[in-house]
């Protein structure tokens, strides 16, 4: 049996991680500015990660949740605690998409409707709904197509009140930074209009931190900077470190009953021990600080490049805009300076490292992109 070949591979095999470094079988060293799709929250193989999966597995690695699950009421406290969201309810699941899905019928369940309102370049995953709500045709099968679901322009404040003029618009879902997208941040101001437009007309404001939460921008949902709470914010990603797990935090004006929802591995045994040693870190070695600062300094220092279009973001979640003659950058900066970054179409170089980046990692950075830019 071969592969399902969807996936353009990079022909490097990497074997090991430690921290913000990676390393292929032949024992190169590679400098991870990328954590998979920003996954890597607390860095490869941190030791207290590692040690609260290796005594959980000595334990017991999965049951279902017919049974009690202590690990699942300490994850939810925990969060509630780092998050500054302690009065919200948690439901676990395995993966960013299903969040967005579950958000999303959660929704329709509250409040009877069936619309959606979502947003150019718009990215919230492959299942069912959350491809229905993605703005890339190519990956939306005829079985996903849907009239229920509204693509706004980005930033558009005229457009989302008339919108809202169709009483049956359940749920809006925005990312607070849109990823796939670009690194585009939603403005203050506008994620301040939804969530007045959702209260008018009882609709539920869906904040998709997938990508953009977990502390990744100085704060722990990059959607708090409009000062505002959202109805429900679906995580994954940075959640388990690598490890699949996935969640939304839920209003407690939206109230739950017996099979609403559910999951078979959602919420198991190992992966409550994967997000608990992540936020343990985070909040110990005060990680959303790091990322503040860090990404701070990367984003002043990158505005520096003449020949850099535009950078964009927030902490370490950062968008390095170039114009067409400079696509082979991210290339470059893999094959010959042996650093791992993401891209977003047409052309902006994605950096998403872990929290825990430091300094001398961010410099490093800097002078291969220097190096890169003068050799382009």
């Amino acid at each position: 049996m071969n592969l399902f070949d969807v996936y353009p591979i990079n022909p490097i095999n990497i074997v090991k991680g430690i921290g913000s470094l990676v390393y292929d079988d032949k024992g190169t060293e590679y400098l991870d500015l990328y954590g998979g799709h920003a996954v890597i929250s607390i860095g490869h193989t941190h030791p207290h990660y590692v040690k609260r999966l290796e005594d959980q597995l000595h334990q017991i690695g999965f049951y279902s949740n017919s049974i009690e699950i202590p690990l699942q009421k300490q994850l939810a406290e925990k969060l509630g605690q780092v998050s500054g969201k302690e009065d919200y309810q948690l439901f676990l699941c395995n993966s960013g998409a299903e969040a967005n899905e579950n958000a999303l019928k959660l929704a329709s369940f509250y409040n009877g409707k069936k619309k959606v309102i979502a947003f150019k370049n718009a990215f919230h995953g492959r299942t069912s709904l959350a491809v229905a709500v993605t703005d890339n045709p190519k990956i939306v099968a005829p079985v996903n197509e849907t009239e229920n679901a509204i693509f706004l322009p980005w930033a558009d404040e005229a457009a989302l009140e008339q919108a809202f003029a169709d009483n049956e618009i359940s749920s809006v879902i925005i990312e607070g930074i849109q990823g796939v997208g670009g690194i585009q941040v939603a403005p203050i101001l506008f994620l301040q209009k939804i969530r007045t437009l959702c209260d008018e007309h009882n609709a539920v404001f869906i904040a998709d931190s997938v990508q953009c939460g977990y502390g990744r921008t100085g704060k722990f949902y990059s959607h708090d900077f409009a000062g505002i709470d959202a109805d429900i914010y679906s995580m994954a990603k940075g959640m388990g470190n690598g490890f699949p797990v996935g969640a939304i935090s839920i209003s407690p004006k939206i109230k739950p009953w017996y099979g609403e929802l559910g999951t078979t591995f959602g919420g198991n045994h190992l992966a409550c021990a994967a997000a608990l040693a992540v936020l343990e870190t985070i909040e110990q070695d005060n990680l959303m600080a790091n990322a503040a600062e860090v990404g701070e300094y990367l984003i002043s220092e990158l505005k520096k490049f003449d020949k850099v279009t535009e950078v964009r973001g927030r902490g370490l979640m950062i968008g390095i805009d170039l114009p067409a003659e400079l696509s082979n950058v991210k290339k470059d900066l893999l094959f010959k300076h042996q650093i791992f970054t993401g891209e977003a179409k047409p052309n902006v170089v994605r950096l998403l490292p872990a929290l825990n980046l430091t300094k001398a990692y961010a410099d490093k950075f800097l002078q291969a992109f220097d190096t890169t830019l003068k050799n382009s």
